[in-house]
């Protein structure tokens, strides 16, 4: 009887060492808990300081500064890549005299108890500099065509240069993040919090969380705007904006325990260096003010922010109308920090390409040879664009995010990152059949467009087109889109 039960026991260890191990003892990932998502940039043109907000009710909806300066306008839509193309409303319009008669700035949708909520910056038509933060409560359930109603201006500590408010909640208890310039100090602004009592009257004493001291936050201005959180692994991020608004503008990274006291400016650390920068390979220009959402199956998170195509700006950045709104998947470090990459080339946003039996290495470029490793650094490296084949209609080619116009293609069946240029053997080397993955159809594998039956797989970490005949080679050429 205790030798049969012994046996059952083997029996059942062996069976669940053969559900971890997969086929002939080979391991295997799970499919990603957040896998890859497609959007086609920039979402919009001419929107600054965008915000997008996913409500309960399916939609999407997005306001951003338009370039005249003068009104708040949303757009709706079921899908992020559908505001592109939605229709815009205009639902409040500046005063024609007095306060928010100028500088229309920043405005953000909240859904608080519900009602909307729009919080938005505006100056006087007596003083355009005379910047104040102010409050639009909208009732109905589409807030397109909402009643909407002026709560009036945030008041702060002081009757100063304050803008960019926004709101969120850790724990039960909704907070108030802003910009706004200390009267006592020579700098333009600062990063301060506070609880609210309702969505338009901040609650105690405001405590100040950043002041611009780097080199990166005080180019052009002393510039620390724009907050923006969001909660991981029970911290709470804020990403904030840093420098004068052309080229030099970049995001800074506020962090605190989301169990800590948020009012102690001491439970709040800040990262010495920026977080997103301007990238000339990208050509992407003074990216910044962002918001956070979430993608359409809510398991990926989605940077949103504004930049602009070219460097170089003719007068004040701020006459100049072309910042476009733009979309990025963001990703999350194993340590739980945010990994914002790169402001991405225009056109279709990467994927990266995790290992169906090692599930923490990506498939990345390294000294321009294509490899599979964990913890890629910077994470542009391990970023790939999934376009149109280069060699025939029904292929595709995978050009890397952080150098446009480089293309994985093997050589001597070896996998290398190079230019393109521009032969049709060149081509033919860079040009895959995407196929279910050969281990898990869930996953993706990359038949090579002239030596059919090879693959892409990884061997020794490095990649290689081959043909794979066992379970293990398989595996190896079998990845996750994320």
């Amino acid at each position: 009887m205790r030798r049969n039960a012994v046996r059952l026991l083997l029996a059942v260890l062996v069976a669940l060492a053969g559900c971890l191990a997969g086929p002939l003892g080979t391991a295997r990932a799970a499919a990603p808990d957040s896998p890859a998502v497609t959007y086609t940039n920039p979402i919009a043109e001419k929107r600054a300081d965008p915000h997008i907000y996913k409500h309960t009710d399916g939609y999407y909806y997005f306001t951003a500064t338009v370039p005249e300066y003068d009104r708040i306008v949303l757009r709706r839509a079921t899908t992020i890549q559908g505001l592109s193309t939605a229709p815009e409303t205009t639902i409040w319009t500046k005063h024609a005299s007095g306060v928010m008669g100028a500088h229309i700035w920043a405005p953000e949708i909240h859904y608080i108890d519900g009602k909307w909520y729009v919080y938005f910056a505006a100056g006087s038509t007596s003083d355009v500099w005379a910047i104040r933060m102010y409050v639009l409560e909208g009732t109905g359930a589409n807030p397109l065509t909402a009643a909407w109603t002026e709560k009036g201006q945030i008041t702060t500590q002081w009757e100063s240069f304050s803008l960019d408010a926004t709101t969120f909640v850790v724990n039960g208890v909704r907070y108030l993040a802003w910009a706004q310039h200390d009267p006592s100090v020579d700098n333009n602004t600062d990063l301060y919090l506070a609880r609210l009592a309702n969505p338009w009257t901040i609650s105690g004493t405001p405590v100040r969380l950043s002041r611009p001291t780097y080199s990166w936050e005080t180019t052009g201005y002393k510039v620390n705007e724009g907050p923006a959180v969001i909660q991981h692994g029970g911290k709470v991020f804020m990403s904030y904006s840093a420098s004068a608004t052309d080229s030099n503008y970049c995001l800074g990274l506020l962090s605190a325990p989301a169990s800590s006291d948020l009012l102690n400016a001491a439970s709040w650390s800040k990262s010495s260096t920026p977080v997103f920068t301007s990238n000339a390979n990208t050509g992407q220009y003074g990216p910044g003010h962002n918001s956070f959402t979430v993608s359409e199956d809510g398991r990926s998170d989605v940077l949103v922010y504004h930049d602009r195509n070219y460097k170089d700006i003719s007068g004040d950045p701020l006459n100049d109308p072309n910042r476009r709104t733009r979309v990025q998947k963001l990703y999350w470090n194993a340590d739980g920090t945010p990994d914002f990459g790169v402001p991405v080339a225009d056109g279709v946003t990467p994927q990266r390409l995790s290992s169906y039996n090692f599930p923490d290495r990506f498939v990345r470029h390294y000294d321009y040879r294509a490899r599979i490793d964990a913890g890629v650094s910077p994470l542009a490296d391990s970023q790939f664009r999934v376009v149109a084949g280069l060699a025939g209609s029904g292929t595709v080619s995978l050009e890397s995010a952080n150098l446009p116009g480089y293309y994985l293609r093997h050589r001597n069946f070896e996998v290398w990152l190079e230019k393109s240029d521009g032969t049709a053997a060149f081509a033919s080397d860079a040009t895959f059949y995407r196929r279910a993955g050969l281990s898990d159809s869930a996953g993706v594998s990359y038949e090579s467009y002239n030596y059919a039956g090879r693959y892409v797989r990884h061997y020794n970490y490095l990649l290689y087109v081959q043909t794979p005949t066992t379970a293990t080679d398989k595996g190896d050429a079998t990845f996750y889109a994320q």
